[in-house]
């Protein structure tokens, strides 16, 4: 068993799933066959006695295996888990280069404390990515109006969300519902003018958890104490957009780049 650990943030602890589904030693094949069948979610589950990983079954392990057998007898015992302050990055190569899906995460005794995914390690890259979108926004709206602005993190009613932006493409939408479904999706960028919520960033994930029956969503959220005159909200009125039902879903044949690359070929042919 081989730990690998490092301070440097983003940590593992910070992205794991805590809640994590196991299996004892002493359970049978067939048990844990059945568990696997039942499950949308679980190809596999840490072996532990009490909270010590022991090894680690997956739907593979099975396959040869009599129903009568207890696990510990099929289980892999040469496995690689990450440690609570592992950098993200550090164990993502670890899942990269092992084909893994899912690596144990065991503090200093051997105790599983969590479980880290290829998909955990997606959101933490995306969640990354947005504070700088969010900073590059607020930058500009405190130069062109000459304010000093707060960023806040909170989760957001969909509904009360005003759009600024009058169409989305149906293939994204279909993309993002796809990421929404794994827990992927970055958080909103929202600007609180003065009680009045503006989605800046984010139409194709708000529809989609509308589709999905979510009704609120994580945002990162610019502050502004007294409204303003902001171009966006001026291109939403103009545009006629108070809700979400105004948003425009447009087929992916008629985007304007899918257009362009047809004449293009059109073109070429000529």
């Amino acid at each position: 068993m081989e730990i690998v650990s490092d301070r440097t943030k983003p940590q593992v602890e910070e992205y794991m799933t805590r809640d994590v589904a196991t299996v004892s030693p002493d359970a049978t094949v067939g048990d844990v066959a059945a568990r696997i069948a039942e499950s949308d979610e679980h190809s596999g589950f840490p072996v532990c006695e009490r909270r010590r990983v022991e090894g680690f079954i997956s739907a593979r392990d099975l396959l040869l295996a009599d129903d009568d057998d207890p696990i510990f007898k099929v289980m892999t015992t040469d496995l690689l888990v990450a440690h609570p302050e592992m950098k993200v990055t550090d164990a993502a190569r670890v899942i990269l280069r092992s084909g893994i899906q899912k690596l144990p995460v065991v503090d200093d005794a051997g105790n599983l404390v969590g479980i880290i995914s290829n998909a955990d390690v997606i959101r933490s890259q995306i969640e990354r990515a947005t504070p700088e979108k969010v900073g590059k926004l607020v930058r500009t709206l405190e130069q062109i109006h000459d304010i000093e602005l707060e960023q806040e993190r909170r989760t957001v009613a969909i509904d009360q969300l005003t759009p600024t932006q009058g169409r989305v493409y149906a293939d994204e939408l279909e993309g993002r519902q796809y990421e929404l479904e794994r827990g992927l999706a970055e958080p909103l960028v929202v600007i609180d003018n003065g009680g009045t919520l503006l989605l800046a960033d984010g139409h194709h994930r708000v529809l989609a958890s509308d589709r999905l029956g979510i009704d609120a969503m994580d945002a990162y959220v610019i502050v502004i104490d007294h409204e303003i005159e902001l171009g966006m909200a001026k291109t939403a009125a103009n545009e006629g957009l108070e809700e979400l039902g105004d948003i425009e879903v447009v087929d992916y044949a008629r985007h304007p780049l899918v257009q362009t690359t047809k004449r293009l070929q059109s073109a070429a042919n000529d």
